[in-house]
């Protein structure tokens, strides 16, 4: 994985969570953070990544109750807090949590670490994707940012990674 040490800024946000209710950054000081930028449309990235993340808290047996999953959704118009419950509900609702806010919150989030997306044209029935980067930003227990996982890295890779910084800060 791509050592993001000292490049990104510190995990930092005020969104709305899954449950309705504002959330911050600071709710996760202590776990470690796996931030992925996604929406509950998506055909085919999303749900991929989401299974390899559960499949990375597979490998990691008891070090899974220090990590946290955010699913920060690109599509605020479609993702409201239901939609989002329901959708990291499928995957885990122990370890994942969805995350939403206005455009420009989600907007300003996804400038700070570096994040496109874009929505496509409409289709005649209104429904529409959301082209995205679909890279996973790793955080400490501290909230810095430590790694960037891609699709080329593997559960295995990404749990033995991730072990390592779970053990520094336990």
């Amino acid at each position: 994985m791509t050592n993001v040490t000292g490049h990104l800024p510190d995990l930092e946000f005020s969104l709305t969570g899954d449950d309705g209710k504002p959330i911050t950054a600071g709710t996760f000081k202590g776990d470690t953070t796996l931030v992925y930028f996604g929406y509950t449309h998506c055909p085919d990235v999303c749900p991929e990544t989401m299974a390899r993340l559960m499949q990375v808290l597979g490998k990691l047996g008891p070090d899974a109750q220090q990590v946290r999953i955010l699913f920060v959704s690109v599509d605020p118009a479609r993702d409201t807090p239901q939609a989002l419950h329901d959708y990291v509900g499928a995957f885990d609702a122990q370890h994942a949590r969805g995350l939403t806010g206005s455009d420009g919150q989600i907007e300003a989030l996804a400038q700070r670490y570096r994040v496109a997306y874009q929505m496509e044209k409409r289709d005649p029935n209104g429904n529409y994707d959301v082209t995205h980067s679909s890279a996973v930003y790793i955080f400490d227990a501290q909230g810095h940012a430590r790694l960037l996982a891609t699709d080329q890295d593997t559960p295995d890779q990404i749990a033995q990674d991730l072990r390592r910084i779970i053990e520094v800060h336990s």
